[in-house]
């Protein structure tokens, strides 16, 4: 249910803009960054699923950044330039990176890449981790997803549809994220128990709306699940995981 967050790491304006609404528009949070400094800002901010970094970022070096973030994170990096000899490529390799895509490219390419290098990321984890089931808790809230069961604070149970449970888990996996309705559709659309079933912008509403009724005290001023505006949803709570 977690939707993937992506950076683009390029110094040519229209270049980022046009890799960045090409991946929201396939379902992917896509980030625009002109250099390390914002790639540094939003790893620390909160979860990066992969980079796409080019490699010639006008003062500064894609393949030297790679070296140094891998240094520090495990986080999937796509290598992306316009200098593809095979010594170019080995260079980008040797420092870590995941991939290397070679400029111009098609952006079929690109999505088809991103998505082989976040399955080969998911596969690598753990089979623990992989096979684990989790307790979420949140603002005295809990999920547990072994059961299925959501408990409010006080402990009562409250029964949400398949529905229901299936946005709170694409909140939870994305918690204090803002979510466009977009986003949030291609979330459900992408789950295994939902797939094919088409949820525009206000049927999202009304299941935001259903979800409130179920977890606010107020649904009119709704204190977890709130209205970002411009943007669409997000849940405002820190959630902490516990494996199970």
């Amino acid at each position: 249910m977690t939707i993937p967050r992506l950076l683009v790491v390029d110094d040519d304006t229209e270049m980022r803009a046009m890799m960045t609404a090409f991946l929201q528009q396939h379902g992917f949070i896509a980030l625009p960054c002109e250099g390390e400094r914002s790639i540094r800002a939003h790893l620390s901010a909160g979860r990066v699923d992969l980079i796409l970094l080019d490699v010639m970022l006008g003062d500064e070096n894609g393949v030297e950044i790679c070296a140094r973030l891998r240094q520090e994170q495990d986080v999937p990096i796509i290598l992306v330039s316009a200098l593809s000899a095979d010594h170019q490529r080995m260079a980008g390799y040797e420092v870590g990176a995941d991939d290397y895509i070679a400029k111009p490219f098609n952006p079929d390419l690109l999505l088809a890449r991103v998505k082989a290098v976040l399955a080969r990321a998911r596969r690598s984890a753990s089979l623990i981790y992989r096979r684990q089931t989790s307790t979420y808790r949140f603002r005295g809230w809990v999920y547990d997803a072994r059961r299925d069961e959501v408990r409010a604070p006080d402990g009562v149970q409250i029964p949400l549809s398949r529905r229901e449970t299936a946005l709170l888990k694409v909140l939870l996996a994305n918690p204090r994220i803002p979510l466009t309705r977009d986003e949030i559709a291609a979330a459900l659309d992408g789950a295994e128990d939902n797939a094919g079933h088409e949820t525009p912008g206000r049927a999202i509403d009304v299941l935001v709306g259903r979800l409130r009724g179920k977890i606010e005290r107020n649904p009119r001023e709704p204190q977890l699940l709130r209205t970002e505006r411009g943007v669409g949803y997000v849940l405002a709570t820190d959630v902490e995981i516990e494996a199970g």
